[in-house]
């Protein structure tokens, strides 16, 4: 059998990605193979093959280098010493990270203590939502210290890490306020949180004393939106090519500031998995790409305007 597997060849536009052939790989100890049915597209894949940022930094002398993170799909053989999980079962987990990548793969080979096993009642494409965005999604809301009653404003609510956010936010009984496009303001209203279209007015315009800033944009967006925020508010800052620079405002404004790094942690996607089962966290999905139009899928990252979450169909 062979291995498809969607390649960085060097760095730059979206025609720098292309399919890769090699063979399936063999596990060692304590690894499992993971058919891969569904790969996430992240906002860090396109950073990477455009050559911004750590990971681009530390593989440039790695091309061709594998990207992804995300993955959910079947185990279809077993290393030694690995006995978490029976042949044929259904798993997802937030794989490589930072460095290693490989979730744009058709089968990858990972330990078995990164990945968790997704419920019967949740569809494979869902577990591929969960678990880079989620886990940002939950991480900072927790660096936040967000608690009932708390007034949250998520910059960007309706992308991949922000529909979670808002939903986690929403779950821990805060009040959320969050920033949009036009198009997305009804859905941000069906998730419970009170929509600002950007496109109108600055968010500083429409919305204040708030306890708790989640900025997933970065930028002059973000630095507008300090401006809602009351004494002592915290703000935690996502994307890593602005956060020194929100984070120094912020706190000559005399605000807590943080920026972050998700870290992979198992058991909070089974917590998030558990949540989509029963209901309580609900999973948006632009669109599925074939791997085959994997350019395609980083277009349309992109954008900027993306609701929820792009994956790639690796099986296809």
């Amino acid at each position: 059998m062979e291995n498809k597997q969607i390649a960085i060849t060097k760095f730059g536009g979206v025609d720098v990605l292309s399919t890769l052939t090699s063979d399936v790989p063999q596990p060692k100890p304590g690894e499992v193979v993971v058919k891969v049915v569904f790969s996430g597209v992240n906002p860090i894949d396109v950073k990477t093959r455009a050559g911004l940022g750590w990971a681009a930094a530390q593989n440039k002398d790695n091309l061709p280098w594998v990207p992804g993170y995300d993955i959910a799909g079947k185990i279809v053989a077993a290393g030694d010493n690995a006995t978490r999980f029976e042949q044929g079962a259904t798993v997802a987990g937030f794989i490589g990270f930072p460095l290693q990548g490989g979730g744009y793969s058709q089968y990858v080979c990972v330990s078995e203590t990164e990945l968790s096993l997704v419920p019967d009642a949740v569809t494979l494409e869902a577990a591929a939502v969960l678990p880079l965005a989620g886990q940002t999604a939950a991480q900072a809301l927790n660096k936040a210290e967000v608690k009932e009653g708390d007034r949250v404003l998520i910059l960007a609510g309706a992308g991949g890490v922000g529909h979670l956010a808002v939903q986690i936010a929403i779950a821990a009984k805060a009040e959320v306020f969050t920033s949009c496009s036009e198009s997305n303001l009804d859905y941000m209203a069906t998730l419970g949180a009170h929509a600002i279209n950007y496109e109108f007015a600055p968010v500083s315009e429409r919305v204040e004393e708030v306890d708790v800033l989640i900025d997933l944009i970065g930028g002059d967006a973000a630095l507008d939106a300090l401006k809602c925020l009351k004494d002592g508010a915290r703000v935690v800052t996502v994307p890593t090519l602005s956060a020194e620079l929100i984070c120094e405002k912020a706190k000559l404004l005399g605000f807590e500031a943080t920026g972050m790094l998700v870290d992979p942690n198992p058991e909070q996607l089974d917590t998030m998995l558990y949540m989509v089962s029963v209901g309580l966290l609900k999973t948006e999905i632009q669109q599925i790409f074939p791997y085959t139009q994997a350019q395609d899928a980083h277009l349309q990252i992109e954008t900027g305007h993306t609701r929820g979450k792009v994956l790639l169909d690796m099986q296809c």
